[in-house]
């Protein structure tokens, strides 16, 4: 199980949300570099970005921290948010990114997202499954996608290698993950690749998400906050 730090960008600031919600945003640093540098300095090798500006506008915004983070680190970086476009995917791919995270598209335009998949390859594009309550949630968070993840895995899982779910109820909130819910995704599709995010809180959580046959977990709060040492994480 690769353990994934998390880097979420409002105006250029590495922040969190808490439960996808805009309105409750802590901002922890002015400098996502820096933040990038240091879990690279800690001995990581990937990086989860998401743009929560792009997410919510529904084209990519911060881009020149994606750059700066893929030309002055090494970390291979999964990005997200705001790609509904393919230009914007091109210019996210060319910043640097090794993975392009697609959520919203691959709910309302599941043709496109099949077709970038075949353009650049189940290698470089992740689907992005955020789920509250059972449904899937696009456009930031902000809107009812109509269908589950188990209905997004269904129509992609036969050219898919990466999905990454996340439990919005739980995102921010350090309360423990979805446990089960990685669990049936993992058993019902042995040969994908899943990635689960939100809700880690302890080290305690993070070996339980092990034995769910899950292939990563992203963890972002519990980082910032203090309640895992890089160094806990380094040694799972």
């Amino acid at each position: 199980m690769t353990i994934i730090p998390a880097i979420d960008i409002i105006g250029g600031r590495c922040v969190r949300l808490s439960q996808g919600d805009y309105t409750q945003c802590k901002t922890y640093s002015d400098d996502p570099v820096a933040v990038a540098r240091r879990f690279e300095d800690a001995g990581f090798t990937r990086l989860h970005v998401v743009d929560l500006d792009g997410a919510k506008s529904a084209a990519v915004v911060n881009l020149g921290v994606l750059e700066k983070i893929c030309t002055l680190t090494s970390l291979s970086v999964d990005f997200g948010g705001g790609i509904k476009s393919d230009a914007d995917l091109r210019r996210v791919i060319e910043a640097g990114a090794d993975y392009a995270c697609v959520g919203s598209i691959a709910a309302t335009d599941p043709a496109l997202a099949e077709r970038w998949l075949d353009h650049y390859g189940p290698d470089r594009i992740i689907i992005g499954a955020d789920t509250l309550g059972g449904t899937l949630r696009t456009h930031g968070w902000q809107q009812d996608g109509g269908q589950t993840v188990f209905d997004l895995a269904d129509r992609f899982a036969g050219r898919l290698r990466h999905l990454m779910c996340t439990d919005i109820s739980r995102d921010g909130m350090l309360t423990g993950p979805a446990t089960e819910l990685y669990r049936a995704l993992a058993t019902r599709y042995p040969r994908l690749g899943i990635i689960a995010s939100g809700g880690v809180g302890s080290v305690d959580d993070l070996r339980e998400l092990s034995t769910c046959g899950v292939a990563g977990v992203v963890v972002g709060k519990a980082i910032y906050e203090g309640r895992i040492t890089l160094n806990q994480l380094m040694n799972i």
